[in-house]
């Protein structure tokens, strides 16, 4: 099977391209800069741009594509740069005849009042099952890995705050996964046909709260972090926080912040009848993220905005 990936030069994708090679498919990454990205022996790589039609229409002649792009580090548009990426995705795909889709999106309830970020994730979901394939959707909480944003901020602050005044969000409840298991999962679905057409929720071994996922952290660190919860610090004062004590860039830091407020944990447990694999502990992550996983620092670790790499 000939598969496509879209933000192939992120940290997913990346990961992504090279378990698809080795489970022997034949593999196009898409990227904005052929140039700053460094590609593994066998992969066909174009040169294109989501918010540009026909583009990116010689990436194409695939049976299946993964959809791995957001815009987040685009700035306060970046709900209208995904609106339109993914238009322009479902659109050429349907037109070039692509069989399936698989995208990664989000976890949070529709019962809940989403964030801007996981109400993007949420709309681009629909945008993309519009199209005339079949849409295979993942959902993720926080992943965690080198080069995870949502990971970088917890391991920043709970390297250089070893006591933190933060907002209730400390006490929603998450189910973190590991970049491993994620890959496993996206990888997977393209072997088991009942899962064409389908949304499934993926998540870890464990839920936790967000102080607990910066306590343990903190311990991989060699921090004792203690957590001061307090009622009145606002999304916004928050994401001022973070970019004072992290290297998360504001642009990214207050989407991520005000999707805290909403729990996201796995309702619909499916996929592990489908696809059993064995979940990585959190601990087991977290370490592998801080330690002998950790990626060439010279490459990137993020995909670019709304852009196919």
């Amino acid at each position: 099977m000939n598969v496509l990936v879209t933000g192939a030069n992120g940290f997913v994708g990346r990961r992504l391209v090279s378990a698809l090679l080795d489970g022997g498919y034949e593999v196009t990454a898409l990227v904005r800069d052929a140039d700053r990205y460094d590609e593994p022996s066998g992969v066909r790589v174009v040169e294109g741009d989501l918010l540009e039609p026909g583009s990116f229409d010689q990436a194409l002649d695939v049976d299946a594509a993964y959809y791995l792009v957001h815009s987040m580090q685009s700035g306060s548009d970046f709900e209208e740069r995904d609106r339109l990426a993914a238009r322009t995705f479902a659109d050429a795909a349907s037109e070039a005849g692509i069989e399936r889709v698989v995208y990664l999106g989000g976890l949070g309830s529709g019962r809940d009042r989403l964030s801007k970020h996981l109400r993007s994730r949420r709309e681009v979901e629909q945008i993309l099952g519009e199209g005339d394939y079949e849409l295979t959707t993942l959902r993720a909480a926080i992943v965690v890995g080198e080069g995870s944003a949502s990971f970088e901020m917890i391991e920043q602050l709970a390297k250089r705050l070893p006591v933190m005044v933060t907002p209730q969000w400390v006490q929603t409840e998450c189910q973190p996964i590991a970049i491993d298991d994620v890959v496993a999962y996206l990888v997977g679905v393209l072997d088991v046909p009942e899962t064409a057409g389908e949304t499934y929720e993926i998540g870890g071994p464990e839920v936790l709260t967000y102080g607990e996922l910066l306590e343990r952290t903190g311990a991989q660190l060699g921090q004792s972090t203690r957590i001061v919860a307090v009622p009145v610090l606002t999304p916004r004062l928050s994401a001022y926080w973070v970019d004072l004590v992290t290297d998360v860039p504001r642009s990214v830091a207050r989407p991520l912040i005000e999707g805290l407020k909403n729990p996201v944990v796995v309702e619909d447990t499916r996929i592990r009848d489908l696809i059993p694999i064995e979940l990585t502990p959190f601990d087991v992550a977290v370490e592998r993220a801080l330690g002998t996983d950790r990626l060439d620092p010279t490459q990137s670790t993020s995909a670019e905005p709304t852009r196919a790499d």
